[in-house]
């Protein structure tokens, strides 16, 4: 808690709204048909990037082991999510790419997150969420380190 009226602070306040963005995304998703995903799954999924990433940048990004982080990615390479192919740039290593399934999936989350940003204009306003947007991105160039 910060100030004296019990105001809660600003990383809390950042998290209630993100836990409300990822409920809004995962029941989306559910009633999509993908209801095989779990948060834990989601969290890593949602790191890999466009040209595929490291088990072990996955891992680094999502602040987890990489046993972790090789086991969810196992799992999503089960379900369909996601398949590893040989990185160009290492022999040795290899790269978590996005499957169809995936990309449908993620089709599906980015309508659900348009949805709730959506509702927090609604309720914030336009310039309120502007401003809002603003200032979470001015402070991800400090609290950022993937940016």
């Amino acid at each position: 808690m910060a100030g004296d009226e019990g105001e809660l602070n600003l990383g809390l306040l950042c998290f209630i709204a993100y836990r409300a963005m990822e409920s809004g995304v995962f029941d989306a998703l559910a009633a999509a048909g993908y209801d095989d995903l779990t948060v834990a799954q989601g969290r890593v999924f949602a790191r890999i990037g466009p040209d595929g990433t490291r088990v072990t940048d996955l891992a680094e990004q999502a602040r987890i082991t990489k046993q972790t982080a090789g086991f969810l990615v196992e799992q999503l390479e089960r379900a369909g999510y996601v398949h590893r192919t040989p990185d160009p740039t290492d022999a040795r290593a290899r790269l978590v790419r996005i499957a169809p399934r995936g990309e449908a999936a993620v089709a599906v989350a980015r309508a659900a997150e348009a949805r709730v940003e959506g509702e927090w204009t609604r309720h914030l306003g336009a310039q309120g969420t502007r401003q809002l947007r603003s200032a979470l991105t001015r402070l991800r160039e400090v609290t950022d380190p993937y940016r």
